[in-house]
Formats: structure tokens, sequence, C-alpha cells
């Protein structure tokens, strides 16, 4: 009797033993496939990223803060960021009552303002202008004076017409 339990307990562990390495081995396969299908995810995450990482550099090619030959002008200005003085002083032409005095329209449901600003070097600044309803760009040429004064001069702009 004692020898029968034995036995049943050994055929017991036995049978028990196989079934865990049975199931660990499926288990193991298919986290195998979930950590290969995940790699293959962070490569493709990583190429896509670099895709991005290469536009940005592209897109930061005309901007100021990235062109140390245009920054070298304002190092006797002891200006911390040009490019956003600069933008600043540009919103401060939408203070004025009405359009912008740099929009050569006039706004038709409002009064053009200017949005965006990117300073694009030493020299010139691309914004972007609207009324709400209507918009348009600038090209506009800036002087930055020793006494941190700054002039704009509208070099060219466009108007967008609505197509419905």
């Amino acid at each position: 009797m004692k020898n029968k339990i034995f036995l049943y307990l050994f055929i017991f562990t036995a049978l028990t033993c196989l079934y865990l390495l049975v199931s660990n081995n499926t288990m193991q396969k298919v986290k195998n496939a979930q950590i290969q299908k995940l790699d293959s995810e962070i490569v493709a995450l990583k190429d896509s990223l670099q895709v991005v990482q290469l536009k940005v550099l592209d897109l930061q090619y005309f901007s100021l803060e990235n062109n140390d030959d245009a920054l070298a002008y304002y190092d006797r200005l002891n200006l911390k960021d040009p490019s956003r003085y600069i933008a600043d002083k540009l919103l401060e032409t939408n203070e004025s009552k009405g359009d912008n005095p740099l929009i050569p329209y006039e706004g038709m449901e409002g009064f053009f303002k200017i949005n965006k600003i990117k300073v694009l070097n030493h020299k010139w600044i691309l914004t972007d202008f609207s009324d709400g309803k209507f918009w348009g760009e600038l090209l506009i040429k800036y002087e930055l004076k020793d006494d941190l004064s700054v002039d704009f001069t509208l070099i060219d702009h466009l108007l967008y017409t609505r197509s419905n």
C-alpha cells in the first residue's frame, strides 16, 4: 500500500513537471514572439523618429536661432534671445487701433493683425496675418539699432483668396 502511494505520488509529480515544462515552453515561444514584434516596432519607431528629427533640422535651417553668422550681428547688444525680442517688437505693431500698419490691406471681417512670426535671419521676417476669416503673409525687412529700436519695412505681401 505504501509503495502504491509513492508510485502514484511519483506519477502525479512527473505529470505535473511534464505539464509545467510543456506549458513553460509554449509560454516562452509566445513571449519570444512578442519580444521580436516589439523589437521590430522599436526599430520602425527609431527610423520614423530619425525622419522627424531630420525634418525638424531642415525646418530650423532658416531661423535666427540656428544661424551663428546672423546672431553675430547682435553680440554687441547683449540680448539673450534676439529672435524673441524682435518678434515682441513686431507684435507691438498690433497694438495700434485698427489694422496693423505693416499690412497693406483693410480687414474685411475685422482688423488685420499679425499672428505668427518667423525670424529668418538678421534682416528678414516672415509673418502670417488674419482678420479672423481672411489671411495672408508678409515678408518684412527689419533693422535692429544700437538703441534697441527696430525699424520694419514691408518687402512683399500676399492675401489668400477664399474659394467658397
